[in-house]
């Protein structure tokens, strides 16, 4: 049953307008970089996923340490806005340098910035609605976050086609800065400090005790299903940028933006019904759809490299993200109810995204330049299908019921 949360207006509309404005930095300059990279400057599909997977590296290394930060923290906002700001530095920084180390530089900023964003907004969120609330408002927030990005697609294909590619980093700096404004509008008396990390009265426990998460098999078992899932998902749709600027030079960035708009239009109401669906069905089997999305993805696109072909299959971009990003929170929430653990078992778990997005990034590259295209997205395929048999085979329902009472206390 979802509940008022005690949380007011102006706090949750200021929520709403931060995962609108974060869906653009999250991602950094994303798959506009490979595009850049290959179209303006030249670069070798190698060294393009050296610059790719040096963000993805970054991460990886900081996620767990930055979900930590985020539970032993009060100041989350604070540490929000100056992880935005970073990421608005590192992309004006990337139009400046040229040369194959800036731009790993670059992105390595980004990367550690954005590793505190994700369990961030996981936290307010809790904190302000609290887990009787949890489920349909992290919909919410992946709902907003998709049209963010739909937005930023838009402006960025029109800018990189109608203007320079380099106005694309500087549209990501924009919506960075919007960001710090928008957090700043969640009021800090409103957000319950210890639930954000996942506490509870009765529960004595310290935040971010690592032995105690990697103890439990549920935990480990969910991470190796993500790592494949990223290690999957992360290069397919740079590849499909490079894709299309084969020949194509001029229009690439306006079809990037077609396949990034369509994917986004699914994701929202995908999101919306994701959070729903897993109060009435459950978590797992509303998970198991979006893992079975993504090999059929890699398989679609070996079959045409034809644009609207591309931009088509993006549509199960949209089921496989839209759910993953909702269904991953709710695990996690799950999984540590009253322990304190909340935001580093979020980062435990975004090191092992990262790690499979790293080893995506930096393996396809290689592997398109002897196999070609069409042959990485059905190696990328098989590993997709591999994800979605751990997930089935090990992950078990984490759905608990939500007892009757107030959305949280202070």
């Amino acid at each position: 049953m979802h509940t008022q949360s005690v949380a007011g207006s102006t706090s949750l509309r200021a929520l709403d307008a931060l995962n609108f404005f974060l869906a653009d930095v999250r991602d950094g300059v994303g798959p506009y970089l490979a595009i850049y990279l290959l179209a303006s400057r030249s670069w070798s599909a190698g060294d393009i996923g050296i610059a790719m997977a040096s963000m993805s590296v970054a991460t990886l290394l900081a996620q767990t340490p930055a979900g930590a930060l985020v539970d032993a923290v009060a100041a989350r906002r604070l540490l929000m806005g100056l992880a935005s700001t970073v990421v608005a530095v590192a992309c004006v920084m990337m139009t400046w340098f040229e040369g194959l180390w800036p731009v790993v530089i670059a992105q390595a900023m980004i990367g550690v910035a954005v590793a505190v964003l994700a369990p961030g907004v996981a936290a307010i969120t809790l904190g302000l609605v609290g887990y009787r609330g949890l489920s349909r408002r992290t919909g919410r927030n992946e709902a907003f976050n998709h049209a963010g990005n739909i937005a930023a697609a838009v402006c960025a294909g029109l800018i990189g086609h109608y203007v320079a590619r380099e106005g694309i980093f500087y549209l990501v700096a924009v919506f960075a800065l919007f960001s710090v404004v928008s957090i700043a509008c969640v009021k800090p008396d409103e957000i319950d400090v210890r639930l954000a990390r996942g506490e509870q009265a009765g529960h004595d426990e310290g935040p971010g005790r690592l032995a105690a998460l990697l103890a439990d098999r549920r935990v480990l078992v969910l991470a190796a299903a993500v790592t494949l899932f990223h290690f999957a998902n992360a290069a397919m749709l740079p590849l499909v940028g490079q894709y299309l600027s084969l020949g194509r030079n001029s229009a690439a960035s306006l079809y990037m933006s077609a396949c990034i708009i369509v994917a986004q239009l699914v994701m929202i109401p995908v999101a919306v019904a994701a959070g729903r669906l897993a109060e009435r069905w459950g978590r797992r089997p509303v998970f198991m759809i979006g893992f079975a999305a993504l090999p059929l993805r890699g398989v679609a696109y070996a079959l045409s490299d034809h644009p609207v072909w591309l931009v088509a299959v993006q549509m199960l971009d949209g089921i496989g993200a839209g759910v993953f990003g909702v269904l991953i929170v709710l695990m996690v929430s799950d999984l540590t109810r009253g322990t304190g653990r909340f935001n580093v078992t979020q980062g435990a778990l975004a090191t092992a995204t990262g790690l499979g997005a790293a080893a995506s990034n930096l393996s396809a590259g290689f592997i398109v330049e002897r196999f070609g295209y069409g042959a990485t997205f059905c190696m990328l395929a098989g590993v997709a299908a591999v994800a979605l048999s751990v997930f089935a085979l090990g992950v078990p329902e984490t759905a608990t019921p939500v007892v009757a009472g107030p959305t949280h206390t202070r």
